[in-house]
């Protein structure tokens, strides 16, 4: 196989970039991307998609995401986390259910500066380039949602929390931002991003894991095939017929008689479905409207 996705567990002290450098000489394969950014001194899931599968980082980068972080009041830093200079330091008086009513204030659909380290682009620039020539430069708020809030532990000043959220959502502002609630501060100590979508920090493994198994020719037990990453969309079959099968492999649109689906009586509208050939290979996402489904993302192999 030499397409899929691999749940890659990044370990602290690489940044994504160099997950994706090092899994292109344990492969041996150029067309490597992640599909997210992860802080150099977080830890956990980082699904790196391999060859045609570099077609889907922007759709999984989309996906919702779940991280465990300790947070540590009464500490303000310009970063946001431990890895920046110290601001000033404050002694945290907030009993536990003020920091309690703090954090879950901002579960729902919030508005949320991000922080100046970090990979946003300002007039072509990245905010962590800014920053490090001691340069701010004003952050407009983004929407993001926020699904859930577990509080895991609470023993002042470090509360560890689990959090449930959308793409975009950087857990270094909701700290600093419930540090202002609190009027103490506070920056975030540690970081483990648990899930992305589908992918699961239990499947993840680490670089070092992934270079053995290469080495033992195991690599298919551990690249999950594209197609399993759509497995919540519907499956539709080209019907056997030599020219409809020829106009799906040129990615050309494909009528609604034209294809075949056990387990679907009927198609919506605006839905996307995973396409295949009648030999079961998969051809790609389609989007069904008005009797035809139309090609989103090709995915056969060559």
């Amino acid at each position: 196989m030499n397409s899929g996705i691999i749940n890659v567990y990044k370990e602290a002290g690489y940044t994504s970039f160099d997950v994706v450098a090092r899994l292109r000489g344990i492969l041996k394969i150029k067309k490597i991307g992640h599909t997210g950014t992860l802080d150099p001194d977080a830890t956990g899931v980082l699904p790196v998609c391999v060859g045609k599968a570099t077609k889907l980082c922007d759709m999984l980068t989309d996906k919702d995401k779940v991280y465990e972080c300790v947070m540590l009041l009464g500490t303000e830093t310009d970063s946001y986390d431990m890895s920046g200079k110290i601001l000033q330091r404050k002694s945290v008086t907030v009993n536990e259910k003020e920091v309690e009513d703090a954090i879950n204030s901002f579960v729902g659909d919030i508005m949320q500066v991000p922080p100046m380290y970090s990979a946003l682009k300002v007039n072509g620039k990245k905010l962590y380039e800014l920053a490090r020539a001691g340069k701010e430069v004003e952050r407009k708020p983004r929407p993001v949602t926020v699904f859930s809030i577990d509080i895991l532990e609470m023993n002042l000043p470090e509360v560890s929390i689990r959090i449930h959220c959308s793409k975009g959502t950087y857990i270094r502002s909701l700290c600093h931002d419930v540090g202002q609630v609190l009027g103490c501060g506070c920056a975030m100590k540690s970081l483990i991003r648990t899930r992305v979508s589908i992918f699961d920090i239990s499947d993840a493994r680490t670089l070092d894991e992934i270079q053995r198994i290469v080495n033992n020719g195991n690599l298919d037990g551990i690249m999950m095939p594209i197609d399993q990453a759509f497995d919540s969309y519907g499956t539709v079959f080209v019907i056997p017929a030599e020219e409809s099968i020829k106009q799906a492999v040129n990615g050309g649109v494909i009528p609604v008689d034209q294809v075949f689906a056990e387990s679907i009586s009927s198609f919506e509208d605006g839905v996307k479905y995973r396409m295949y050939l009648p030999d079961n290979r998969f051809l790609g996402i389609y989007t069904y409207t008005d009797n035809i489904f139309k090609l989103e993302k090709f995915f056969l192999e060559e």
